[in-house]
């Protein structure tokens, strides 16, 4: 299957760049390009793309609004590519839904990749960020668990998926550790994410933290 994706940057020599990029791979389409967050939002509606390679410094509606706007509209994907690392912008986009967030510095072969990864439902971060979102985990292991709403609404194995995204699994090893099908980890993926009012596995995984489900 063909993964449709629309590049979303305001600088057009950078969209070019990584237009060229993803189309020299077979299983990947650019079918737009996007200057701006409002022009990715009216291109994912249009266009109706798997996902949406998002910068965030955009004129206009930035790609945390655009971002927002998507999940809302349960459009597509958005993986976000940005030459900042800001703590920041890796909270807000990920509370925006995004379901990745790598560096401008990657390279080919790790972009690709991650755009696959995203695609078929997992998340992804930039080890860097990875290595500080966890450090910022453990420094609040001591804090009061926060109240997770909709966790009760979990039926036992959807608790047990929630836990597994909360340790970073794929769908993939969700499935063999769960002994299920990789089908039915997708639905009862997407059930944790409807029952929780969440927008995305990174999000998902938060509040596995939070709920106190993850060792």
């Amino acid at each position: 299957m063909t993964i449709r994706v629309v590049v979303a940057d305001d600088q057009a020599a950078i969209r070019t760049g990584l237009v060229m990029i993803l189309d020299a791979a077979p299983d990947i389409e650019v079918v737009g390009e996007a200057g701006d967050g409002a022009q990715a939002v009216r291109m994912a509606d249009t266009l109706r793309p798997d996902l949406v390679l998002m910068d965030i410094r955009m004129p206009g509606v930035d790609g945390i609004e655009a971002t927002r706007r998507l999940m809302e509209a349960d459009r597509c994907q958005v993986l976000v590519l940005t030459t900042f690392d800001l703590d920041d912008y890796v909270d807000s986009a990920l509370a925006a839904g995004a379901a990745g967030f790598l560096l401008k510095s990657v390279d080919a072969p790790r972009l690709l990749d991650a755009v696959r990864t995203v695609a078929r439902g997992d998340g992804v971060l930039a080890p860097e960020i990875t290595r500080r979102v966890i450090s910022r985990f453990a420094a609040a292991r001591t804090a009061p668990r926060a109240a997770v709403p909709g966790l009760d609404e979990l039926t036992p194995r959807e608790t047990d998926v929630l836990a597994c995204l909360g340790r970073g699994l794929s769908n993939a090893e969700i499935a063999a550790e769960l002994v299920i099908s990789e089908a039915t980890t997708k639905t009862h993926v997407s059930r944790v994410l409807a029952k929780l009012g969440l927008r995305s596995r990174t999000q998902a995984a938060i509040a596995a933290q939070d709920a106190g489900l993850t060792p």
